[in-house]
């Protein structure tokens, strides 16, 4: 079930879908060199047709869009020509021709991560500028309060710094669970494609470095969140992409086992073999079958007889 910290919503009527533009064109790459594009700053694009797995790694940029930021022909299938930094302005839809414009981070993750078949990506070249992924040039304060901290000394850049960033921090915690409120009340309308695009973005917004009262590592409702990822990918019947949102949930400190082993929108994901092994790497059961079956055929060998 989706979950609103502990409250539990049900889904309704059939998910829409998102607004497509028929693909229309060959895969293929853009004809410009890298050298001239370079040099007078057009604007250069390239088109890629991938099966899954990707070997590409995404992160949401400052504008809310999703960046490469690794390039790995172990990790899957990839074109050499990607670099970090390079910006997806068009990913195919799940399944069949259509072409979405990309919108934002998390609607590319839903796309790439439910496609049935090859991902088409029309991809921005920026020829390894990570500007996009990067903190945004320092002001006269934080370059004060970053000479006071280097000379050892706390003066008022360091406290202005301090002030601002924690007005910054809980703006950004409202806005984040403002979204993650909206998606849930799109899941319990039965629009579970929109909350899971909304979802997979409050994901990527999880702070960096974060290091909570209590030492985790990891904010409150990043668990909660993927659990919530995990039951719409089991509402959408994608069994593997759910089974990976409950692992990471589970890893991230989500503990409620019990919801887990009775949740009906979790079924797809039991109905599953790998389900169980999963769930064991968290939860040892209560009684470990296993080890009893074992024993049962030790004491069996033992007390038969021959004929």
């Amino acid at each position: 079930m989706m979950l609103k910290q502990q409250q539990r919503l049900v889904a309704g009527s059939t998910p829409a879908r998102p607004v497509a533009v028929q693909r229309a064109v060959l895969v293929r790459a853009a004809q410009t060199k890298v050298a001239g594009a370079a040099a007078t700053g057009t604007e250069e694009f390239i088109e890629v047709d991938l099966p899954k797995p990707l070997g590409l790694k995404f992160a949401r940029g400052a504008d809310g869009g999703a960046y490469v930021t690794t390039n790995d022909p172990q990790l899957g299938n990839t074109d050499p020509r990607i670099q970090p930094g390079d910006k997806i302005v068009k990913i195919s839809a799940s399944f069949g021709t259509d072409v979405w414009d990309a919108q934002n981070y998390g609607q590319i993750m839903y796309a790439i991560r439910t496609r049935s078949g090859t991902v088409y990506m029309k991809i921005k070249r920026n020829f390894g500028d990570m500007s996009a992924l990067q903190e945004e040039e320092l002001d006269p304060a934080q370059r004060q309060a970053k000479m006071e901290r280097a000379g050892g000394n706390y003066g008022a850049g360091t406290k202005e710094l301090q002030a601002r960033n924690y007005v910054s921090r809980k703006e950004q915690e409202r806005k984040r669970r403002e979204l993650f409120d909206d998606a849930l009340v799109k899941f319990n309308a039965g629009d579970i494609e929109a909350a899971l695009v909304d979802l997979e973005n409050v994901s990527a917004l999880e702070p960096r470095n974060y290091v909570g009262d209590n030492l985790s590592r990891v904010t409150p409702i990043l668990p909660v969140t993927h659990y919530n990822i995990a039951c719409c990918y089991s509402m959408l019947k994608q069994v593997d992409e759910g089974l990976r949102s409950l692992d990471m949930a589970m890893n991230c400190g989500f503990e409620d086992y019990a919801k887990v082993r009775s949740d009906k929108n979790l079924a797809n994901l039991r109905a599953s073999p790998k389900f169980q092994p999963l769930l064991e790497k968290y939860d040892e059961p209560v009684i470990n079958w296993r080890a009893v079956e074992s024993t049962l055929g030790v004491f069996g060998k033992l007390f038969k007889k021959d004929k």
